[in-house]
């Protein structure tokens, strides 16, 4: 029965991954300028990062979400970051030469880890998961058996992993059929990176 804390896990990062965002976008823009397999690099990082912000969100449900209420200048931080890399990709004027490839490849972990982890709206995100969770009939806590938290955290992993996977699937069928698309990429990157740091500032100032 302490399974269902599995699909628990599974469903709620499935879910709470299918809007696009910072991570998304990074795979979908790696697997069109590289290969499916350095975005499965970030995917893993990015899951990593997940299984974090639901352990932290668990651990002080209450205290995060009061926390980032009041300091609103962690989310404004993120908002200019969105907005300088959002901005440098869609002006980026063509692809940095191979002599730079070897370096790119090795930080899609660091990438990948740090688009999860660097990302508000995903820590309030689980907060309001797992308090859904526990007002349900399923009760979930860091005093919870460790059978119970090892299931719900390998859960949420997988449940990120196979959504940024499933992206990069898509991203291979746009790659298949347009050809010479990574100027392309670059500014709907940039424009979608920019979208979202103008929905966090709409949060921040009017919700």
């Amino acid at each position: 029965m302490i399974t269902i804390y599995f699909i628990l896990g599974l469903l709620a990062a499935f879910i709470g991954a299918l809007p696009l965002g910072a991570s998304n976008i990074i795979v979908i823009n790696t697997t069109l300028k590289h290969d499916a397999k350095q975005a499965l690099k970030i995917a893993f990082a990015a899951g990593l990062a997940e299984v974090i912000l639901s352990f932290y969100a668990l651990h002080c449900n209450t205290i995060v979400q009061s926390f980032i209420e009041k300091n609103q200048w962690l989310q404004i931080i993120i908002v200019l970051i969105l907005l300088c890399i959002g901005a440098y990709l869609f002006f980026k004027k063509q692809k940095e030469k191979n002599s730079k490839k070897k370096k790119i490849i090795q930080s899609k972990y660091l990438t990948g880890f740090l688009s999860g982890i660097l990302n508000p709206p995903v820590l309030v995100y689980w907060l309001v998961a797992i308090g859904y969770i526990n007002d349900s009939m399923y009760m979930l806590s860091l005093q919870s058996s460790i059978a119970i938290l090892f299931l719900f955290f390998i859960g949420v992993y997988l449940g990120k992993v196979l959504t940024l996977y499933l992206y990069s699937k898509f991203s291979l069928v746009i790659k298949n059929k347009v050809q010479n698309i990574t100027l392309v990429v670059n500014k709907v990157t940039g424009v979608l990176l920019i979208i979202i740091a103008m929905i966090n500032t709409a949060k921040i100032y009017f919700i």
